[in-house]
């Protein structure tokens, strides 16, 4: 089943949108009263962390030589299984949403949290899904292996 959001927002720009949309919630919601200090030892080990799982993940599609853009998967080259997609196959997605949830622990907003955690189905559904299919039309029974052997996330 194909829907008109397949593939449609890059998932930098659904990035942007959801910090952005994080802040504003944070400035009309509540937020928690926690120091800085506090949100600083969560929210930077979150980001790094995020930040470098995600270019692992372009450092290994560079390597291979594969491509980088989200909306056209149908252009990859090969499936990748090296370095950290051997872990996980969307790593540069969960490096989204860690740094998603390193925002949401810096403005220590719970509703934030919840805006982050909510890119998950979104992306699950309009961009990894579409993304499995166009993989298994192109490679079969490799990506179908790959599939089962290595979790969507972690």
């Amino acid at each position: 089943m194909t829907s008109a959001l397949e593939l449609r927002i890059p998932p930098l720009a659904l990035m942007l949108v959801a910090a952005a949309a994080m802040w504003a919630v944070a400035h009309v919601i509540p937020s928690a009263n926690a120091a800085q200090s506090v949100r600083l030892a969560v929210a930077v080990p979150l980001a790094l962390s995020g930040l470098l799982v995600a270019l692992a993940g372009v450092r290994e599609f560079r390597r291979v030589r594969t491509t980088l853009h989200p909306q056209h998967p149908e252009a990859a080259s090969s499936v990748v299984r090296s370095g950290i997609y051997a872990y996980s196959r969307n790593p540069m997605y969960l490096g989204i949403l860690l740094m998603l949830l390193a925002w949401g622990a810096w403005l220590a907003n719970l509703a934030s949290l919840a805006l982050a955690a909510a890119i998950v189905p979104y992306l699950n559904r309009f961009q990894i899904e579409p993304e499995e299919r166009a993989m298994a039309r192109n490679f079969g029974a490799a990506y179908e292996e790959y599939r089962h052997q290595v979790r969507r996330w972690l």
